[in-house]
């Protein structure tokens, strides 16, 4: 059979029980072959292919919704949902997104990109549907991952007390991006290597493959199983004690099993838990064998640009040698935010919380009340979940917690769900706090050396990646400094490397003009965002001055707004221009692309110039 004629899970169900393996091996090496190219998530989603193939199966898309948890495992659901012809541009601007988006196709029941949503989500599906009178199942399929954020429990909580038809599919790979830490994996850890369950699992598989699908003889055998679970292994019965029945552990890559678990589990008509055990990167030996690094590939045209993670990992590494009240804390992203090297360095002074950045936020708050130095190394679309922590528990006290905060400004391929263009704003809407953005590699050393000994809360705002390397003054509290300096009236304020590139571009480009008259810039690093450098914005403040400020953040409540107001307050005189990105979500999968779209290149700074002029 052509599985690439499967457009819907209507052709799915049409097919054999017996043609669903062809059909996970097709998916699994459409799936690899585009990741290799585009770059995306790729061990999560060879974990649930024969997953997503069993519940498509079952269940009645989109009529019934199939919610995953984060998003980052539905390139299978895309495929079979209609969208393989566009499967080889993912997270391209003219292919398909990397997570789940309801504009994209009425297959995807609801937006996700964070993790621990999808149990409520489910939950107000379900309630919906009742309020209604319709006949839907909602499935949530949360990995174990997703299970160490607190959201995931109020949402238990509600589903147990709803006594709603919600069914919660536990995938089980003992993995989130890093390696999963905590009380419950601990407890899933329990489940999955008892030698009773690999007993009764075996003759699940054995009864599953040898009579009719739903044959008594299996449906018996499954209940036996239940009842086999629920005396022997789960002495402590979280999940039955919420109100949720609970079912498993089950082999995720059986698609028989699956098949026969869900089409029975769909008719319950309470709360119920399956438990699948899945391995990340199933099928792909080099994805395997090390899920962590191979979570998120790169496109294979991504470059060599220099790598902000590295510094500030390297740096803490080094520092943490010289100083032991130094902790580095993330929140399941110690690749990612470059502390998997300070973890092995460093184990005693290293916390991974798991994918809970709330509690990461008030965890830090307390080590810093102690009088330890924590750094939260931590990505910014991320760190919007610790707000109210940031605003109750760091802030008020003034603790001297600092943020490392990675992947800020635009992100480029994960898109819209993912956009660090918000920090700016909620960070400096909070007294107390100090926010600093580095140019550079040599500039964010700095600002580490700087942040040891700093005794307030501080925020270090930076990019995955930058590519000039510049030598700078001095970091000095709130003051900023001159890259360029010309005999000129236009000052451009610039945070950040990416704003400082396009200033710089622009400055090269009218030098190059073989005209009498071409502008001249005095090109300023804004490296505090707060505070300002109030002192230069006083000096600069004249009348026939202009002054244009160039950020990667949203302009609402960004770096721009706050030069705007304080100018405003003092009594402003000089012709103001901000260039940021516009109030609105930004879903563009390239950066660079980013940039030319909201008017943040260097062609348009001359031209603001000119219209200030």
């Amino acid at each position: 059979m052509n599985y690439e004629d499967i457009k819907s899970p209507i052709e799915l169900k049409r097919l054999d029980i017996s043609e669903l393996r062809g059909v996970a091996d097709y998916l699994r090496s459409r799936i690899i072959s585009a990741v290799q190219v585009s770059g995306g998530h790729l061990s999560s989603n060879l974990g649930t292919v024969e997953l997503t193939v069993a519940l498509h199966y079952v269940f009645d898309c989109p009529h019934d919704k199939i919610i995953f948890d984060v998003g980052h495992q539905s390139y299978a659901h895309k495929i079979l949902t209609g969208r393989g012809d566009k499967f080889d541009k993912l997270r391209k601007n003219d292919g398909i997104s990397g997570f789940p988006k309801p504009d994209e196709s009425e297959y995807d029941a609801f937006c996700a990109g964070h993790a621990s949503t999808s149990l409520s989500v489910a939950l107000g599906f379900a309630e919906a549907a009742k309020a209604k009178g319709e006949d839907m199942r909602a499935v949530a399929v949360i990995g174990d991952g997703a299970l160490t954020g607190g959201m995931a429990y109020e949402a238990m909580n509600c589903i147990g007390s709803s006594r709603l038809p919600v069914m919660i599919v536990l995938n089980d790979n003992d993995m989130s991006i890093s390696r999963n830490v905590g009380a419950m994996s601990n407890y899933l850890t329990r489940l999955r290597v008892s030698k009773k369950y690999a007993r009764i699992k075996n003759e699940i598989k054995r009864a599953v493959e040898t009579i009719p699908l739903f044959g008594d003889g299996a449906l018996h055998l499954l209940d036996k199983g239940k009842k086999f679970f629920k005396r022997f292994v789960l002495s402590n019965k979280i999940f039955e004690s919420m109100g949720i029945s609970y079912y498993g552990p089950f082999d995720g890559h059986n698609i028989k099993e699956l098949v026969e678990v869900f089409s029975r589990a769909k008719h319950y008509d309470k709360p119920v838990l399956v438990h699948v055990v899945t391995d990340k990167g199933h099928g792909l030996s080099s994805a395997a064998g090390d899920p962590e690094h191979s979570h998120g590939i790169a496109a294979i045209d991504a470059g060599n640009e220099k790598s902000f993670s590295k510094i500030f990992g390297d740096f803490l590494s080094d520092a943490a040698k010289q100083d032991d009240s130094i902790m580095a804390v993330t929140a399941a992203m110690a690749i990612g935010t470059g502390l998997e090297g300070f973890s092995k360095t460093f184990p005693d002074k290293f916390r991974d919380v798991g994918i809970a950045e709330e509690h990461a936020v008030t965890y830090c708050a307390a080590l810093a009340a102690a009088g330890m130095k924590p750094y939260f190394g931590v990505y910014s679309t991320f760190l919007q979940r610790g707000f109210d922590q940031l605003v109750h528990d760091v802030g008020i006290g003034g603790y001297p917690v600092k943020l490392c905060i990675d992947r800020a400004g635009a992100i480029g391929s994960d898109g819209v769900t993912h956009q660090g263009l918000f920090d700016l704003s909620y960070l400096s809407l909070i007294p107390n706090m100090t926010v600093m953005c580095p140019t550079d590699g040599n500039e964010l050393k700095s600002m580490l050396e700087f942040s040891l000994d700093f005794d307030k809360p501080l925020a270090i705002r930076y990019p995955k990646t930058y590519d000039v390397e510049r030598e700078h003054e001095n970091v000095v509290f709130g003051k900023w400094e001159y890259i360029l300096s010309e005999k000129s009236d236009v000052y451009v304020l610039c945070v950040g490397g990416r704003a400082l590139n396009v200033a710089e571009r622009a400055a090269t480009i009218e030098k190059q003009r073989n005209e009498r008259k071409h502008v001249r810039f005095n090109i300023i690093n804004a490296r505090f965002v707060k505070p300002l450098d109030t002192e230069l914005l006083q000096s600069i403040n004249k009348s026939g001055n202009i002054i244009i400020t160039v950020e990667d953040n949203s302009v609402r409540g960004g770096f721009g707004e706050s030069v705007l107001s304080y100018l405003n307050g003092i009594g402003k005189k000089a012709s103001v221009g901000i260039m940021a990105f516009p109030d609105e979500f930004i879903d563009n999968r390239d950066v660079a692309d980013s940039f030319v779209q909201a008017g943040i290149t260097s062609e348009k700074l001359i031209e603001l110039v000119k219209k200030l002029d």
